[in-house]
């Protein structure tokens, strides 16, 4: 794999390193595929600020409801465009109760009341109903989950927090500055048993570091994409989010074409390629045949080595890994993965987990047929479980038999559902090691509770590996290490009437009459304070971890079952990373209900007295008091908005960090009216829990686009110090969302 450390030039589908005569850089860059789909998407006047529309959108069961209750208190009456509601995500969930049922029943009602689409619980997950019914060549498609990506169908997908597909809901446009553009450049084919995982986890692994994709567009070119079908593309698609790219964009060809000829939306396909020129701020080249069988170690998807590599140095390879997992767990609790190199320096690993719309796709469920025919998973402690992406895919598999034979070798098939992938299904025993074909590894993702003493591992492997693996009785193989097997891939037969039979599809017929049905969790937002002249933050948590995911701000799995009552999901705020988070959060809070009812607390009256000997004169009545988490780089990994709305419902006023690890989570906490401030890498931010952070004129400095504002730091001993804090590239509409306080409080002040 090659990356140029320059731009690159495609000439008729040859990347070269300077443009033919009379070309310049401005017109070829037009020539991209992303260049065409942005255009054609964008509202405004200029290219390099971007005001966009989307085809459709789509949510699951842990967003929607925050969704259309921010799109309904911001005056939406009906929805403007296609907006699918699946239910993927909590249907298994063992908190008991009817809180699971009562959100479905909450999207069904609102697809009538509003015409959207609802996609009821083990039908389908996410993005594998959005592939088959919503994508089409030239398309842009937006969801509130982070793994939002069709762009091998020729459609261009953004994953965002809810506030984003709020604002499309009532009628306002996605704004952000022109991306860049970079060229994945295919050649070769994929050795046999290397499957689309294994390209993914090699592609994050060369690029989620060094930030080579980050915030920009991955185009898929080359010869090398003809050689692989629509589900190894597919397959390969959806773990680009894990790069920190933007969005994705593949050239189109007679393969994509069958696609939607067999899904029976043959006007849904048109050519898209690159213009005989076109420019790429970036290139990597990557030869397919190169690819090996791959894994991810615990706990990032670019933790990524060659299994070979693995099983030929495990001692060492999984002690830095071990080490490493160990660090980022704080000493909460210790992962033992040397312990699974057994005497005969094979490694043990205790689960193998298929899933999602990464793992369950029609191909890689076949592939594992195939492998594991007439095998056996063995009845010790080793576990292998396969979840279909929808049931169109079960259906068929059930019919040319790939089901019996997985079954018949004791694996276990469940529902269409998301769970092992972000810690609600087949969470593994402590001290276990888990592999899956699933789209992350993060910390405690696979279900554990390090807080509580309960840590287990999870690895990421392609579902043929997986299946290797569990033929060989959980002992660590690579499929490429089999040399018997004959991947067979039956023809696929879509039967579009699975869908027409249990989903509804209200698009285009509201019917402003019906009622909502309200479960007793679901609850309305919090009214939220605009903000004032100053502000006084007190930081309530810091971390210093490298990055900090969305899962350690606000945790998956069982937390998700309260995703419809704000306050009772924000108990849940960093929970498994800063157990103290809530508790010193909710303190800050009740400073500030004192201030606003005229009472100036003792603690900040003593703030006061030192910012005073500074020659400040703050004013209690026009100086929110809220709270701040500090981190390196925060915001990796999901969308999903309560990362941000968790803390702001908590009295959370700002985060400060060095970089926001991705634009979506950068954008929730702005929808929230939480301030995005940032300091000078290698500026030294050695203040703790307790330390406050006075802002004087924040309110002008945001109203007059000003990017650098001085801050005061007043700790805990007495002692100031001078900060400078960052606020920059905010749109006109992102700073008065940040002065009105909230998006939704925006909206209300312009109905």
């Amino acid at each position: 794999m090659k990356l140029h450390d320059t731009g690159v030039y495609l000439v008729n589908g040859v990347p070269q390193t300077s443009a033919p005569a009379g070309v310049t850089e401005a017109d070829a860059k037009k020539g991209t595929i992303a260049y065409g789909i942005l255009k054609a998407h964008n509202t405004g006047d200029s290219m390099q600020d971007l005001r966009m529309k989307f085809d459709s959108m789509t949510s699951h069961d842990i967003t929607y409801v925050g969704i259309i209750q921010t799109a309904r208190a911001s005056g939406m009456t009906e929805f403007p465009l296609p907006y699918v509601m699946t239910n993927c995500h909590n249907s298994l969930c063992a908190v008991g109760g009817t809180i699971n049922e009562d959100d479905h029943q909450f999207a069904l009602s609102a697809a009538h009341k509003y015409g959207g689409i609802y996609v009821p619980p083990n039908m389908a997950v996410i993005h594998s109903y959005n592939r088959e019914m919503m994508s089409g060549c030239g398309r842009m498609i937006l969801g509130s989950d982070s793994h939002t990506r069709y762009g091998a169908l020729g459609t261009m997908a953004v994953g965002e927090g809810g506030g984003e597909l709020a604002k499309q809901l009532v009628g306002r446009t996605y704004d952000m500055s022109y991306p860049g553009v970079v060229a994945i450049y295919l050649t070769g084919k994929p050795a046999p048993g290397v499957g689309p995982h294994d390209v993914a986890l090699a592609l994050v692994a060369a690029t989620y570091a060094n930030g080579y994709v980050k915030n920009k567009v991955m185009e898929f070119v080359g010869p090398g994409v003809a050689n692989l079908s629509a589900d190894y593309r597919n397959g390969i698609d959806v773990m680009t989010t894990e790069t920190t790219c933007w969005s994705s964009i593949w050239q189109t060809d007679d393969t994509t074409k069958e696609y939607f000829v067999q899904h029976g939306r043959p006007e849904a396909y048109k050519e898209l390629k690159p213009a005989d020129v076109a420019y790429y701020d970036g290139c990597i080249e990557l030869d397919l045949s190169t690819v090996e069988c791959m894994i991810a170690l615990p706990m990032h998807p670019s933790y990524a080595y060659p299994i070979r590599e693995l099983k030929a140095n495990a001692k060492e390879i999984l002690q830095a890994a071990q080490d490493q997992a160990n660090r980022q767990l704080g000493g909460k609790v210790e992962m033992d993965l040397v312990g699974k190199i057994c005497d005969d320096g094979r490694i043990y690993v205790d689960q193998g987990v298929v899933a999602g719309c990464s793992g369950g796709t029609y191909e890689n469920i076949c592939a594992v047929a195939d492998i594991i025919k007439g095998k056996s998973c063995g009845n010790g402690e080793f576990k292998f479980s396969v979840y279909p992406d929808s049931m169109p895919t079960y259906l068929e598999l059930v019919k040319n038999g790939a089901v019996a034979d997985i079954v018949s070798a004791g694996g276990i098939f469940r529902e269409c559902f998301c769970g092992p992938c972000f810690g609600a299904g087949d969470t593994p025993a402590n001290g276990e090691f888990s592999i899956r074909h699933t789209t992350r590894n993060f910390p405690n993702r696979e279900g554990s509770k390090p807080g509580e003493g309960q840590i287990s591992a999870v690895a990421l492997m392609d579902a043929r590996s997986i299946a290797a693996t569990a033929a060989n009785g959980g002992y660590l193989t690579a499929a490429s290490e089999l040399t018997d097997v004959e991947y067979t891939v039956p023809d696929y037969h879509f039967e579009q009437g699975v869908y027409d039979k249990r989903v509804y599809n209200g698009w285009g017929h509201p019917e402003p009459d019906y009622a909502l049905k309200f479960g007793p969790n679901i609850k309305d937002w919090p009214e939220q304070p605009a903000l004032t002249d100053d502000l006084l933050v007190k930081i309530v948590s810091y971390i210093t971890d490298p990055v900090t995911t969305t899962d350690e701000l606000i945790p998956s799995g069982e937390t998700s079952s309260f995703r419809s009552n704000p306050l009772r999901l924000a108990e849940f705020t960093l929970s498994r990373k800063d157990p103290a988070y809530v508790p010193n959060a909710k303190a800050v809070k009740a400073l500030d209900e004192q201030r606003k009812a005229g009472v100036l607390p003792a603690e900040v009256a003593r703030v006061y007295d030192d910012l005073k000997k500074l020659g400040y004169a703050p004013d209690a009545a026009n100086t929110n008091i809220g709270s701040a988490i500090f981190a390196n780089k925060p915001g990796d990994g999901s969308a999903r908005e309560q990362a941000a709305s968790c803390q702001k419902v908590l009295g959370g006023f700002a985060n400060i960090c060095y970089e926001y690890a991705t634009k979506r989570y950068r954008s929730n906490c702005i929808n929230w009216g939480i301030l995005p401030f940032t300091i000078d890498q290698g500026t030294p931010f050695d203040y703790q829990p307790g330390d406050c952070v006075f802002v004087p004129g924040i309110r002008a400095a945001i109203e007059n686009g000003a990017e650098d504002i001085p801050a005061q730091v007043i700790c805990r001993d007495g002692s100031t110090h001078d900060l400078l804090l960052h606020v920059r590239g905010l749109t006109q509409d992102e700073k008065e969302i940040i002065l009105d306080g909230c998006l939704m409080n925006y909206y209300a002040a312009r109905m």
